[in-house]
């Protein structure tokens, strides 16, 4: 099925930021709570990157699972990076505003035949590293059945390079999925590298299975480490989710802070102080890649 004239619209669009050039980068974090010291870490290697390429670093919220969301997290978020000194530019992007603008890709993804419900449970799918393809015949149908509506899959070929098996792009509770909403505004913003956590490293295969059935070229992908202690050990997520307030008790300062997380990207010594800005002056590029894979 031929696409509609208003998303070759925003195809356009999205071919016009590739056709312009330079760097266009993104933070995106969710707003289910303070960001702790891995989020923190993450966000300054992301902005380091954009602003010593003389681009464009934007800070999108992903708060499209709003159950999830914590009360006053989307100003914590932005005034956490801003008392960091990492600024963004423009507005800050709201996915949740952005949900008429999913569902016309995922109304043209069903229309065109490239969706399937599936039934699956958590349950039944426990374990397992790819989806089977359980429900790929459709027969399960798209309305209620038992209270409850199906999620939405991506028929991902077989031969598909990434393996990525079926994606799910809608859930079984009418949520726009993860994946969708990201390659979704990955394309509409034009961005041309992401910066993230490597604990993200395993959404890679089902977002390129997306940008593939969209027929569209993905970001450059980029992982940095995750926040370790001082004998190189993942920090657990009660020990990273304190985020800044406690620091700030001890007395700790934007230098302080900004110099412990450069530190632990290997970029200064242990025990350096400097604001973010003064941070960047000092940086090559080939540092900065140095710091993630």
């Amino acid at each position: 099925m031929p696409i509609p004239d208003h998303l070759q619209l925003q195809l356009a669009q999205w071919q016009s930021w590739r056709l312009a050039g330079g760097y266009r980068g993104r933070y995106a974090p969710s707003p289910t709570g303070v960001l702790h010291l891995g989020n923190l870490q993450t966000a300054l290697l992301s902005w380091l990157q954009a602003r010593q390429a003389g681009g464009v670093w934007l800070l999108r919220i992903d708060d499209l699972d709003t159950p999830r969301n914590g009360p006053g997290a989307v100003e914590a978020i932005q005034a956490d990076l801003r008392w960091m000194g990492l600024y963004w530019d423009g507005v800050p992007i709201l996915q949740s505003t952005r949900r008429g603008v999913y569902n016309s890709w995922l109304s043209w993804l069903r229309r065109s035949g490239q969706l399937f419900p599936c039934r699956c449970s958590r349950r039944e799918l426990s374990g397992v590293l790819r989806y089977p393809g359980t429900c790929r015949d459709g027969r399960g149908g798209w309305g209620w059945r038992d209270r409850r509506l199906p999620s939405w899959r991506l028929k991902v070929p077989i031969d598909d390079p990434d393996a990525s098996g079926d994606v799910v792009v809608r859930r079984a509770d009418g949520f726009i999925a993860y994946q969708l909403a990201t390659v979704i505004d990955e394309l509409c913003f034009g961005i041309s590298d992401v910066v993230r956590g490597d604990d993200l490293r395993a959404a890679l295969p089902a977002q390129r299975s997306l940008f593939r059935a969209l027929s569209q070229r993905p970001p450059r992908f980029h992982h940095g480490p995750l926040r370790c202690d001082a004998l190189g050990k993942k920090l657990s997520k009660r020990e990273a989710s304190a985020g800044l307030a406690p620091l700030r008790e001890q007395g700790l300062d934007a230098a302080d802070v900004v110099g412990s997380l450069a530190a632990g990207l290997g970029l200064v010594p242990v025990g350096s102080r400097l604001s973010a800005a003064e941070l960047l002056q000092g940086l090559t590029h080939d540092a900065i890649r140095a710091a993630y894979s």
